[in-house]
């Protein structure tokens, strides 16, 4: 499972040495591709590069690097998976279409034919810029699989959090860890379980540390042995080792878990939004974008659904209820009114099946989904976005938050038009615990697995197939 040969070689670690010009390189690359695709896209019928043009190049690559950059494209961190990667890349390249594309509509200037171009332009040059990075990855990977750039790395600690991470050590050969094993010399059951992988115990750990034999340490052990870890750290400042903590903190149920610095002291956050700083401003870009262009498509359609609601029953066209948004603070959500009633008190009952408080006409708008519409215009005033937990009334939130561990945990984040648990059948009626608790398994676990392009695969799949469902009533 891993090696346990001590040599004392140092791996070589030209690549640390020039880092630094190494992320200066790859970022001039990715800054002459888009230059040099350009170039060639304008050039193909004849446009010459002038000024006017240069604004929406300059507009193109800007975003692109100050994107890639805060979001650390160019770390060349060991445990950065090409996954990342390719998602960064895309990411900061749609933002830098969006920019070009707005530049493009204030300069008029701009002919339809080199607007074409510009187009090809914005396709072709992501897939250019990953084929580079690609390129760059194969060759870490041969460098380190040929033993250069290499790392070598022990455990303190055989626990089950350290035998996770040796996996990722091993398996992941592409990271260039040198795996020597685990170091412990604890008499406790989870030691003696694991004692099968140990090597050594932490005095010999501390010996190959002081005589550079080792490049980093990963200390894994429980955090009840904080005496230990804090004894093993005051032996390790003597050597110029890189050591990380690995907190054993899946004891609890993180949910937007991150490290965090107040003034100079290291915290972690358990519970938390994802959508804070960058993460938070691709969210909110993503909500604008797309619900401007929705509401401009569906503005028709709209007025002719409030048209139908009011020549099928009395009443006003919108329901306004009460419900609890971002951080449980209470907004209000709009809806196409489908009953002949308009209940936001302390009692609210479900819609049911043939639910006789549904007009006709209402029951088409449920079914399909089209009573949702006008939460779009929710979404542009920033109190829900369009992928998010749904919703609930207020009267519900009081009556499920004391039966189901979590409930309020939803409301870290903004509420949805649409969501992980609305794709997966838990729509309509929830006339069982049972059925609720797996809405909000299926919210929790939004929020624990979020990016940009969870969200986007949740609204494609929405457009496609989760307007029309059988438990929407």
């Amino acid at each position: 499972m891993f090696n346990s040969s001590f040599s004392s070689n140092k791996p070589n670690g030209f690549i640390r040495q020039y880092k630094s010009a190494l992320v200066a390189l790859n970022k001039l690359c990715d800054i002459l591709i888009i230059i040099s695709l350009f170039i060639v896209f304008l050039g193909r019928d004849g446009y010459v590069m002038e000024e006017r043009t240069i604004v929406i190049l300059l507009a193109g690559f800007l975003t692109f690097e100050f994107f890639a950059t805060i979001n650390n494209l160019y770390g060349l961190r060991r445990g950065l998976s090409f996954v990342f990667v390719i998602k960064n890349i895309l990411t900061a390249w749609l933002l830098s279409a969006f920019a070009v594309i707005i530049v493009i509509k204030f300069l008029t200037f701009v002919e339809v034919n080199q607007k074409k171009q510009i187009y090809h332009w914005l396709l072709l040059t992501p897939f250019i810029i990953i084929g580079w990075h690609l390129i760059i990855r194969f060759t870490l990977n041969y460098i380190r699989r040929i033993g250069r750039n290499t790392r070598r790395v022990a455990i303190i600690g055989a626990t089950s959090l350290g035998l996770e991470l040796e996996k990722v050590l091993v398996k992941q050969t592409w990271l260039g860890f040198s795996f020597i094993g685990f170091f412990d010399g604890r008499a406790h059951s989870d030691a003696r379980t694991f004692s099968k992988y140990v090597v050594g115990n932490i005095e010999d750990l501390i010996k190959k540390a002081k005589n550079n034999e080792l490049d980093f340490i990963f200390i894994t052990l429980p955090m009840r042995e904080e005496k230990r870890i804090k004894l093993i750290l005051d032996e390790l400042r003597d050597t110029s080792i890189v050591v990380y903590l690995v907190p054993d903190l899946f004891v609890f149920d993180l949910l937007g878990a991150k490290l965090e610095n107040f003034n100079g002291l290291p915290v972690i956050s358990i519970f938390d939004t994802p959508h804070i700083g960058f993460d938070g401003f691709k969210k909110r870009i993503f909500d604008i974008f797309a619900s401007a262009l929705i509401l401009s498509v569906i503005s028709i359609p709209m007025l002719i659904i409030a048209l139908g609601v009011k020549l099928t029953s009395p009443g006003p066209v919108l329901f306004v209820q009460r419900r609890y948004g971002f951080r449980g603070e209470e907004i209000f959500v709009w809806k196409f009114r489908t009953m002949r009633v308009c209940e936001d008190g302390q009692i609210v009952n479900q819609a049911t099946q043939n639910d006789p408080r549904i007009t006709k006409f209402g029951q088409f708008l449920r079914k399909t989904s089209l009573d949702e519409l006008p939460q779009f215009i929710n979404v542009l005033q920033g109190r829900m976005s369009i992928v998010g937990p749904r919703p609930h009334a207020v009267a519900h939130n009081e009556q499920y938050r004391g039966q189901i561990t979590g409930y309020m945990q939803r409301h870290i984040v903004k509420p949805g038009i649409t969501g992980l648990a609305q794709i997966r059948g838990f729509r309509g009626e929830t006339d069982t615990l049972e059925k609720m608790e797996g809405r909000i398994r299926c919210d929790l676990e939004y929020i624990h697995r979020w990016s940009i392009w969870l969200d986007l695969e949740i609204f494609f799949v929405t457009i496609f197939k989760g307007f029309l469902h059988r438990n929407a009533f």
